[in-house]
């Protein structure tokens, strides 16, 4: 079985043209309000190239962004850089099972955005994940995860073209994907080709990403299990609830106390 953190470095080169399509800019206003809110340092898991973590900075929010794609977190320091935002940009390589950061003083927020934690695609890897957040969130903090609730409903198909455009004046790009289903395991897997034309110049560069979907019931007690309480559950980006045929599911959870454990 696929590790989650493969074929990310593969990805960067067209991570935010893919993402300027699909989730664009729907999910910045929710955690940026929600960054305001808590007191001290954010961590976002898995900021990749930090579709997230500029809007936030830009909005005030002290951020450490960690990713274990070294190609991803060049992509974003640059961003950062060219946003006048280098100063205040962390951007930490790192294992989010291993969280390298001590436990005190935490932080006061830790955001799992955009299915994040559905890469992770065995047991063990959340259980651990979980554990390691548990360590670097402050007694007072707040964990918010977003996950991507229609992927085992993804029809199977075989190089279909899903996007195709410019990417600069010179490039175009066309997907070509792939969508396998691993029902029992609860694994969707995505074989990306994309074709990068410059010219008379042709590129075909491959990879695959493997996501896992948990329901939130069964997240729900994987959180519990962590020693963390759920405090909502959302079903959309303006605090709307929850229902299973909603388009998101947020959970924010925050560290169990012995008044919330009675």
């Amino acid at each position: 079985m696929a590790e989650g953190w493969q074929g990310w470095d593969e990805y960067a080169p067209f991570y935010d043209w893919e993402n300027a399509r699909t989730v664009a800019r729907r999910d910045v206003r929710f955690w940026t309000s929600l960054a305001a809110r808590r007191p001290g340092l954010s961590l976002e898991l898995g900021c990749g190239t930090g579709r997230l973590a500029l809007p936030l900075l830009r909005s005030g929010a002290r951020l450490v962004g960690v990713d274990r794609s070294e190609a991803m977190l060049r992509r974003a320091r640059r961003k950062a850089r060219r946003a006048g935002l280098e100063p205040r940009a962390r951007f930490v390589r790192g294992d989010i099972r291993r969280l390298p950061f001590r436990a005190r003083p935490g932080f006061g927020l830790v955001l799992a955005p955009y299915g994040m934690l559905q890469s992770l695609t065995r047991e063990r890897d959340l259980r651990e994940t979980l554990a390691s957040v548990a360590r670097v969130l402050r007694r007072d903090g707040l964990f918010g995860i977003d996950l991507v609730p229609d992927l085992p409903r993804w029809s199977e198909y075989d190089r279909k073209v899903t996007l195709s455009g410019s990417r600069d004046r010179h490039t175009h790009l066309t997907l070509r994907e792939t969508v396998r289903q691993d029902r029992a395991r609860r694994l969707t897997l995505f074989d990306q080709e994309y074709v990068a034309r410059r010219g008379r110049e042709r590129r075909v560069h491959r990879f695959a990403l493997t996501f896992r979907t948990l329901t939130v019931p069964q997240m729900r007690r994987r959180l519990e299990a962590a020693g963390f309480h759920v405090e909502a559950v959302l079903g959309d980006y303006g605090g709307g609830p929850w229902h299973p045929d909603a388009d998101v599911w947020v959970m924010l959870a925050t560290k169990r106390t012995a008044r919330t454990a009675t």
